[in-house]
């Protein structure tokens, strides 16, 4: 049986996972502000990679790039040579795009990634615009329960 204190701590450590993601999502947002604004629009994706990862590193998060996603079907690992562009904090994944539009396909790319890596949080953002905010898609994985 949970005693009501086990239960508020484990009420706490819910709110602060949920509060971790969020928290880094306002701290990418930052981060890509201050990339669009120094770098401009129309550069190649991996220049804004490149210059996200530095940030990233000024501000002491962890974070891995190109990272591999496996997909698996029939009990089978396929190595189909998905990569989740930055994953910050194995919590967060951006997918970086310097293009004219976002399309349908890449919401679709990300929420895909986040269901194999079963990640909660995405932040799609498109760096060919000339506010980020006009080119930044937030998607939420709802986890099965």
């Amino acid at each position: 049986m949970v005693s009501r204190r086990d239960a508020k701590s484990a009420e706490i450590s819910f709110d602060s996972i949920v509060m971790k993601e969020n928290e880094i999502s306002k701290i990418l947002v930052d981060v890509f502000i201050r990339v669009h604004s120094e770098l401009g629009p129309g550069l190649l994706e991996s220049v804004y990679e490149t210059a996200i990862c530095h940030e990233l590193t000024k501000r002491g998060l962890n974070f891995t790039k190109q990272q591999g996603i496996s997909v698996y079907y029939d009990s089978v690992k396929m190595d189909m040579g998905f990569r989740a562009d930055v994953i910050v904090e194995n919590k967060v994944i951006i997918e970086i795009k310097s293009i004219e539009a976002l399309l349908p396909v890449h919401h679709k790319t990300l929420l895909t990634y986040l269901k194999l890596t079963k990640l909660k949080l995405g932040l799609l953002v498109n760096f060919n615009t000339n506010l980020v905010k006009e080119g930044l898609v937030r998607i939420v994985n709802r986890l099965e329960e």
